[in-house]
């Protein structure tokens, strides 16, 4: 082991070396200035954020952008609606016809052939119909458009007042576009494409995509390698020839993706080494580490193979023959199967690992702490038949849905052992008053929203066959030791497969009252959007800290719901004021205002009535993102700063 130890050491060391490598940094010279993020910040208008500056050779010229499909704009034809732009050359751009039904998500280009010179700013004219009472200036622009015009853009060139704005109104949509500079002009550019980075794009990935020097991205932008840059923020690429539909690469599953297998290389272009990001280092590093600690885990494994393979197996292990013939007959042909992939435990082992299941080691119910070889793990206990949830747990592989290591039968009953969640339920944290920790942060709560819709995003769009949770609530997502959010018990789960229009029926109406959509309880309807209304309630406990029903009056009366309750914070006069009296008081407004209220529009789209009024989740997942990583990079002295000068110049 020795021997093992100096190996790790040394690559350990080589580690940091590379990590410490020295840098250096260029002075740049832009074209337009960067958004930062600050198109968020709907209330405090820096200028740039109104539009690209009109400082080309051109006052006018060809132009590219990028937008991503999601229904009701999966189509050239409805996406050149939108955009005001005419459907054929969205459809000659991308090779396809004006009515051929694009894939969610997917990357489209724009061709734009008069991006023009209006007063100060590069733009090109949209025009939106307001179709919903929860339209306001930031979800048109960062929702509907996806950030390819800003709120402040918006807000200077539309006469209405955001607290006036009604199903109808008709608003001038400025699209940011520009034209390239004299200097760029000289360099060979002839077109700027306003691209619209996600979480895995960086400005090395997007030069490589494209074909251009990440220099000419940087002075592009007003940046510098030490730059960060955020997600769904534009970013301008100077294209020499024009944009082709090879470039467009499809968008990455919204699942994570599977490791990096063993024998994966990392190559380094000239120049790539020199990120503009601080997490493009982190990824780098993550990478680094993760291949070195499994090189030396290897090596360990071998060397402690040598050592130990005369000595005696680990009691506890979890590792178990077939079960007896007394056993056998409870097992019902899904159970069997489940073993193929799963561990088989011994009912001894359970025992042991849990304590003669004490009372000391009892979780919540009939749920238990378990020790297995050191790790922690939760046995639950659950009578009959439970081999279609072991089926469905044993397919699915996300992050944020808990994940099951095995199961025993024994007695009657079946014991399911699932990775432990050290910080218990979400419920626990928002709803529990005994003042022994301190409640959940904006940024942690924001946090478990985005992991939360990722995994039913997840379940909804990237198994197969997809799944509907059907009982989702606050005490089934557990929280880690990180507080990453994990969405536990799937006993009510149901499928999709081989159904029709997405929907099925039934006359067994089971969940919890609050958390329940209106079609299920009154009519037994099952489809994915009854997933989409019990989340929106997750949001609203989130945000408010309260319980998804109150009892005052009996629990029973519409009014005492939550989803009710978001309608009535929403709609009228003084909105801003009334969110303020709705969120958690525990957060002590230490937490920004527009983006919370973007969050409780997103829950109240949720929590519709009609399920088709509803967002499907791959829509919700993208609103998450923007709004997660605005979170992420939000700074309470900012909102300080100017809290005492929205209420006079904005109220809602």
């Amino acid at each position: 082991m020795k021997m093992c130890e100096k190996l790790y050491c040394i690559w350990a060391v080589l580690l940091v070396v590379l990590l410490l490598e020295p840098d250096i940094t260029n002075t740049v010279q832009g074209q337009q200035i960067y958004l930062n993020n600050k198109q968020l910040d709907c209330y405090n208008d820096r200028n740039f954020t109104d539009g690209y500056a009109c400082n080309g050779v051109q006052t006018s010229c060809q132009a590219f952008l990028t937008f991503r499909s999601i229904p009701p704009f999966n189509s050239p034809s409805s996406i050149g609606f939108l955009l005001g732009s005419k459907p054929t050359l969205i459809a000659d751009a991308n090779n396809m016809s004006n009515f051929d039904t694009i894939p969610a998500d997917t990357q489209v280009i724009i061709p734009i052939n008069n991006c023009t010179c209006s007063g100060p700013y590069y733009q090109y004219n949209a025009s939106y119909r307001l179709s919903s009472e929860s339209d306001t200036y930031f979800t048109v622009a960062n929702d509907t458009y996806q950030g390819l015009t800003t709120c402040q853009a918006l807000m200077a060139q539309n006469p209405y007042a955001d607290v006036n704005l009604t199903v109808g109104l008709n608003l001038e949509v400025p699209l940011r576009c520009a034209c390239p500079t004299s200097k760029q002009t000289a360099a060979g550019v002839n077109f700027l494409l306003t691209y619209m980075p996600t979480e895995d794009d960086d400005t090395s990935t997007i030069a490589d995509r494209f074909g251009v020097e990440e220099q000419s991205i940087w002075d592009a932008n007003e940046l510098s390698e030490e730059s960060i840059t955020f997600p769904f923020t534009p970013i301008l690429v100077p294209l020499k020839t024009k944009l082709k539909p090879s470039q467009i690469h499809p968008p990455q599953p919204l699942s994570p993706p599977p490791a990096p297998s063993p024998q994966s290389t990392i190559t380094l272009k000239p120049g790539s080494g020199k990120s503009n990001k601080r997490w493009v280092f982190v990824g780098v590093a993550v990478g680094a580490t993760a291949l070195l600690v499994l090189s030396a885990f290897l090596l360990c494994f071998f060397c402690r193979r040598r050592h130990s393979q005369n000595k005696a197996p680990n009691p506890l292990r979890p590792l178990s023959p077939p079960p007896t013939k007394k056993e056998n007959y409870s097992w019902s042909q899904g159970v069997r199967y489940a073993v193929e992939s799963l561990t088989l435990y011994k009912f001894e082992d359970l025992q042991k690992a849990t304590g003669f299941f004490s009372e000391a080691n009892r979780i919540k119910g009939s749920v238990y702490r378990g020790s297995f070889m050191g790790d922690d793990s939760a046995v639950k206990v659950l009578k009959g038949d439970v081999s279609s949830e072991i089926n469905m747990l044993k397919m699915i592989n996300h992050t944020n849905i808990i994940r099951l290591s095995g199961f025993c039968v024994h007695g009657g009953n079946t014991y399911l052992v699932y990775e432990h969640a050290e910080n218990g339920s979400l419920t626990d944290w928002l709803h529990r008053h005994d003042n022994k920790s301190s409640p959940l942060a904006w940024k942690q709560r924001v946090q478990i929203a985005y992991d939360v819709a990722d995994a039913l995003n997840y379940l909804h769009n990237h198994t197969n066959p997809p799944y509907i949770h059907k009982n989702l609530k606050t005490s089934n997502i557990l929280l880690d030791s990180s507080f990453r959010a994990k969405i536990s018990n799937f006993g009510l789960a149901r499928t999709l497969e081989n159904q029709e229009d997405g929907f099925q029926l039934t006359r067994h109406v089971v969940g919890t009252h609050g958390y329940m959509a209106p079609e299920y309880m009154e009519d037994g309807v099952i489809t994915p959007k009854l997933d989409v209304f019990a989340f929106g309630v997750v949001i609203l406990e989130l945000l408010s800290g309260r319980e998804a029903i109150n009892d005052k009056h009996g629990g029973d009366h519409e009014e005492d719901l939550l989803s009710a309750s978001i309608r009535r914070v929403l709609e009228g006069d003084n909105v801003r004021e009334k969110l303020r009296g709705f969120v958690d008081p525990s957060l002590r407004h230490e937490y920004p205002l527009d983006i919370a209220f973007s969050m409780a529009q997103l829950a109240k789209n949720c929590v519709a009535h009609h399920l088709n009024s509803r967002p499907a989740m791959p829509e919700v997942f993208m609103t998450l993102s923007k709004i997660h990583s605005s979170s992420l990079n939000w700074d309470p002295s900012d909102d300080l700063k100017r809290s005492g000068s929205l209420g006079h110049t904005h109220g809602r």
